[in-house]
């Protein structure tokens, strides 16, 4: 059973940054593409970022180009997600998911067949 955990969420003042890790067990993560969502209250989980299982190519939401920024590391099963210059519409709860088909990475939610349970990241005036 694969299990991907979220940590490093927080409370955090407009400008500042955060780094999310999930960590991802009981499959072989270094097959994975690994994507990163967000859903905040009353809206649809919407697409922030995605890196490829291969080559580490890297997919980002218009709205976080340029703030955030997505890495893996496969030797310890770890996705990482580094937002600076955060905004207060960046609050959410933030899940990273695993997609086993290697197909290419993805911006839908339909392609990820693993999600962690979500951490809550809140943004500051």
């Amino acid at each position: 059973q694969v299990r991907l955990v979220e940590s490093g969420g927080g409370l955090v003042q407009a400008g500042g940054s955060l780094r999310l890790s999930c960590l991802v067990s009981g499959g072989t993560f270094s097959r994975y593409d690994m994507g990163w969502f967000r859903q905040a209250p009353g809206k649809e989980r919407e697409f922030v970022a995605a890196i490829s299982w291969n080559d580490g190519s890297t997919s980002y939401a218009d709205s976080v180009k340029g703030r955030f920024s997505t890495s893996r590391d496969n030797a310890k099963n770890f996705v990482y997600l580094q937002m600076n210059s955060l905004k207060t519409e960046d609050t959410a709860v933030y899940y990273c998911a695993a997609d086993f088909r290697r197909l290419g990475i993805a911006t839908s939610r339909s392609r990820y067949d693993y999600w962690g349970q979500g951490i809550q990241v809140t943004v500051s005036s």
